[in-house]
């Protein structure tokens, strides 16, 4: 599935939604600093850099320049970086020394909540980067959402909805991290159970499966039969195990004698991913 939303900003995806409107900041003059004085920050969100945009980003500043700013503040006699990784990144790849710079000294807020902070409204972080930023501001700084929302200019339903996201699986967080499914899609494999989910996310990517497509998978799948499972457990195990599988509805009707499976399909594209998948399983 291709990587689709991760070259996106933070500042462009805030700008498209309704959102509380966050304070703006007065113009800071900036300076040149040397690349050598700039220390990574550890709270940096985004943990994940493509190596081509980050290669086509240094071509960029080795004939224009760097046009915006990073920004830092000071820490032990040297800068720590706040917002601007990718573009020191590039930088050091464009062979240059020096970077302009603003200088952002707050003694109201810790340096580590500061670059939280700052990242959330600048950096291109995928949903998964986001919401643990989020956490981090509330566990280690000990915001609340409601004030998350005003220092980001978003709303608290959205910080809050973000941050369920951290209650998949492990598997389903990275697959989004990697740019293997989008949020969208991960939201919709959050009605699922942990395993069942995990099963599903590889069909979702073996065959591409869009959102809409995954919602209506997940609502079939979280909705099988439960009546049954009272009477008949062993058959509601194997039910569940079939859906997983095969990614659509199925019912098993057990007689003294034998009985039936039942595999429901919705369109003729289904039907063709069902038979390929029956007759030609892959190993």
């Amino acid at each position: 599935m291709a990587k689709t939303g991760l070259g996106r900003g933070l500042d462009a995806l805030i700008g498209g939604r309704p959102s509380a409107t966050a304070v703006p900041e007065p113009e800071i003059a900036s300076m040149e600093i040397a690349l050598e004085s700039i220390d990574r920050n550890p709270a940096q969100p985004r943990r994940v850099f493509d190596r081509t945009e980050l290669d086509a980003l240094a071509a960029s500043i080795k004939e224009h320049g760097v046009l915006q700013p990073v920004v830092v503040t000071r820490m032990n006699g040297r800068f720590r970086l706040i917002a601007g990784e990718r573009r020191v990144q590039a930088a050091r790849l464009a062979g240059l020394e020096r970077v302009p710079a603003v200088l952002r000294d707050d003694d109201r807020h810790s340096p580590l909540e500061l670059a939280l902070i700052e990242n959330l409204q600048r950096t291109d972080l995928n949903a998964i980067e986001e919401a643990q930023a989020y956490r981090a501001l509330i566990e280690q700084h000990g915001l609340t959402q409601d004030d998350i929302a005003t220092r980001v200019g978003r709303k608290q339903s959205t910080i809050s909805n973000t941050l369920r996201l951290l209650s998949a699986p492990q598997e389903l967080q990275d697959a989004v991290v990697e740019g293997h499914i989008s949020e969208g899609h991960l939201r919709a494999l959050l009605a699922l159970e942990g395993e069942q989910a995990k099963l599903v996310l590889r069909q979702v990517i073996t065959n591409r499966l869009n959102v809409r497509q995954t919602e209506a998978l997940a609502r079939r799948l979280a909705s099988g039969p439960r009546r049954r499972r009272q009477h008949d457990p062993d058959a509601a195990r194997a039910e569940s195990e079939l859906r997983a599988a095969l990614g659509t509805k199925v019912l098993i009707r057990r007689g003294r004698r034998g009985g039936r499976i039942t595999i429901d399909f919705y369109s003729a594209e289904e039907f063709e991913r069902l038979y390929e998948l029956l007759t030609h399983p892959k190993v």
